[in-house]
């Protein structure tokens, strides 16, 4: 069998162990096995980097490299509380952090602009621009009617909401999107399908929220990553969704908690 082809059956299996490790590392966070989901995350970053070096699919290769970005996302964002205070700048080191590891994957992946969702037209962008306010504030809603998140700034100066949406925008909004979906569902959809591959990058990135501890939060936040899934398929824009991801973080961390400090569906 020439190294760049696998059977069907064993390319699916390739790719559905790591995910299921992956999100069973995510289940005993979202049980408080903070120990165990370090540990085993570290083992899932150390045999998918091993991987490489005995499986010989580009494919599967790509997919795993995408897929270790997961796991050191957690182990960052475990880390990072025991040297800085949780505050909105520790969101700084965590997503700075990581940009480097995110960084040398899209070199290795050799994805095209339009794969990134790069192809940029000015007056789309502008029309999209305007959009994602009011869908960020709907979703954020949600989102806020079952975490009760606590607010990032201590009031809704000018300042604070730029320092906050120039955070969350340009540093969680930017590297989640370029994870979840320039790389890691661009690569499921290549190998499993368009549909299979959105669902199953929609449903990590759910459970990796788990660490809020509420299974609701890990339902929504896996719908609120099908819809901006689907519309990074539909427009494959990067631009949009990165804006769609952060003002929904806007809302849910900075504005909402200072207006509405008791909405709740849960």
């Amino acid at each position: 069998m020439p190294p760049e082809k696998l059977d069907f059956q064993n390319e699916n299996l390739l790719i559905a162990i790591p995910i299921f490790f992956i999100a069973f590392a995510e289940s005993l966070l979202f049980i408080g096995e903070v120990g165990a989901t370090t540990w085993m995350h570290v083992g899932i970053v150390v045999a998918l980097t091993f991987s490489t070096a005995f499986i010989k699919n580009r494919q599967i290769n790509r997919i795993h490299q995408a897929l270790t970005l997961l796991p050191l996302l957690r182990l960052i964002n475990l880390s990072i509380p025991v040297f800085f205070e949780a505050t909105l700048y520790s969101f700084l080191f965590i997503y700075g952090t990581l940009a480097i590891p995110v960084a040398l994957v899209l070199r290795a992946q050799h994805l095209s602009r339009e794969q990134m969702g790069l192809i940029f037209n000015k007056k789309r962008n502008c029309t999209l621009t305007i959009l994602a306010i009011p869908f960020g504030f709907l979703l954020g809603y949600g989102e806020y009617s079952i975490l009760h998140a606590a607010a990032l700034i201590p009031n809704l100066s000018i300042i604070n909401i730029l320092k906050l949406t120039i955070i969350m925008v340009l540093f969680v909004g930017l590297i989640e999107e370029i994870i979840f979906r320039s790389i890691l569902q661009t690569r499921l959809e290549e190998s499993l399908g368009a549909k299979k591959g959105l669902i199953l990058t929609s449903l990590l990135f759910g459970f990796m929220h788990s660490g809020y501890g509420t299974p609701y939060e890990m339902c929504y936040t896996a719908f609120v990553g099908l819809i901006i899934g689907y519309t990074f398929q539909k427009t494959r824009n990067l631009f949009f969704i990165t804006l769609l991801h952060g003002f929904i973080n806007v809302f849910l961390f900075g504005i909402l908690p200072h207006l509405l400090p008791t909405a709740s569906f849960f």
